[in-house]
């Protein structure tokens, strides 16, 4: 009988999540009740920031967050092309460009160098992404930012609960920080987002887009002649409605419960990889020192073949039932992104890392619904896949 498909990731649902989201269910209030400021509360003192911001989804916390740092028109946004279309089209929603840099050769995050040589007096923010649950270079990246008088923004969908000498990423790492609560991120919520930061004013800001752009709160109301009654609310920016509902954030609060327990066991997988995988055949992740990853993605590389080989690879682990992915294709290659004119003219020239990355990496199955077994079932079938290659 055939092994049953091994998804790259995927969430785990107990039955303390389902009775969770059923008891939320009857309560009067499904939305914006006392279930998402508990979420927003406990997820702000996790990563030790001073507030959260609950969104529908990790899109909306990007796009919330780059509001709160107030971009607009006019502005340049540096940010990697090794990510999610979604973060740098956060930026293009507000008006502002985004400008594509290199990632480093060894975690695959932003690299402070090649945004030193893109930053202009343009820049109003460096937006970097934890790739795959590794924390940025966030000390770096902050001196590069602060010289061109520019915020540094983070998005960490992969990265809740990562570590960096013993500050949480979402805290005072960067000055805005965005989280997914994706089906497939670490903890889930179903679909959502978080928006931490420190600055009182940035989060005004957040809460207030994420409501239409609506507020009550009587001491940011501009008629303060009808603050005195309860009816009175205001627009005071053309807002979203990003609101995270109390059955997402009844299942979220539940899951981040289990969180320091999932990244252990998507930190056990990636050790084991490490372990019984062929470093000679394939580049493994890194870690730097002082790091704790959240382990969301673990991504390995061939280290000779090129895409032919990688292909063949992916090709040959999906008709064995193991979910590999890539992530992902560079922002910059997509057509939208060309036919916009927000392609560099030679991304081998100016991306040389993210391009030799994109032709030779791909995601194995991490998620802590797996065990050993199924980690040995990924490294026995790459193994059998080069074996097949080897000169006799």
């Amino acid at each position: 009988m055939n092994d049953p498909f091994l998804p790259y990731s995927r969430p785990v649902v107990t039955e303390d999540d389902i009775a969770a989201v059923a008891e939320s269910l009857r309560d009067v209030m499904i939305s914006q009740g006392a279930r998402l400021e508990q979420l927003e509360g406990l997820f702000a003192r996790m990563v030790s920031a001073k507030w959260a911001v609950g969104v529908s989804s990790g899109t909306a916390a990007v796009h919330t967050m780059c509001h709160a740092a107030g971009l607009g028109p006019g502005d340049e946004v540096v940010l990697p092309a090794l990510t999610f279309a979604g973060t740098a089209n956060a930026v293009r929603y507000l008006g502002a460009r985004p400008v594509f840099a290199d990632v480093t050769p060894d975690t695959m995050c932003l690299d402070p160098q090649s945004v030193a040589g893109l930053a202009t007096g343009r820049t109003r923010a460096v937006l970097t992404v934890d790739f795959a649950g590794h924390p940025s270079p966030y000390a770096s990246l902050r001196r590069v930012a602060a010289e061109r008088d520019a915020m540094l923004l983070s998005d960490a969908a992969h990265a809740p609960g990562a570590m960096v000498d013993g500050h949480a990423v979402g805290g005072a790492l960067a000055d805005l920080t965005a989280f997914s609560l994706n089906p497939v991120k670490n903890i889930t919520a179903g679909e959502g987002g978080l928006v931490t930061g420190s600055d009182p004013a940035m989060r005004d800001r957040a809460a207030c887009f994420v409501r239409h752009g609506m507020t009550r709160e009587k001491r940011l109301l501009e008629n303060q002649d009808n603050a005195k009654h309860g009816w009175y609310y205001e627009q005071q920016v053309l807002g979203y409605n990003y609101k995270l509902s109390e059955l997402h954030a009844a299942l979220a609060l539940s899951q981040l419960k289990r969180l320091e327990a999932h990244n252990a066991t998507r930190a056990q997988i990636a050790a084991y990889y490490a372990q019984e995988l062929d470093a000679e055949l394939l580049r493994l992740p890194v870690v730097l020192p002082g790091v704790t990853p959240a382990w969301h993605l673990y991504v390995v590389r061939l280290r000779e073949g090129g895409a032919a080989m990688r292909n063949a690879l992916f090709a040959a682990l999906r008709s064995a039932g193991i979910g590999v992915q890539l992530h992902y294709i560079p922002v910059p290659l997509h057509p939208d992104y060309k036919r916009a004119g927000l392609a560099p003219d030679d991304m081998s020239e100016t991306l040389p890392v993210t391009m030799d990355y994109f032709d030779t990496a791909l995601s194995l199955p991490v998620h802590p619904a797996m065990d050993e077994s199924d980690a040995a079932r990924v490294v026995d079938a790459v193994s059998s896949f080069f074996a097949t290659r080897r000169p006799r």
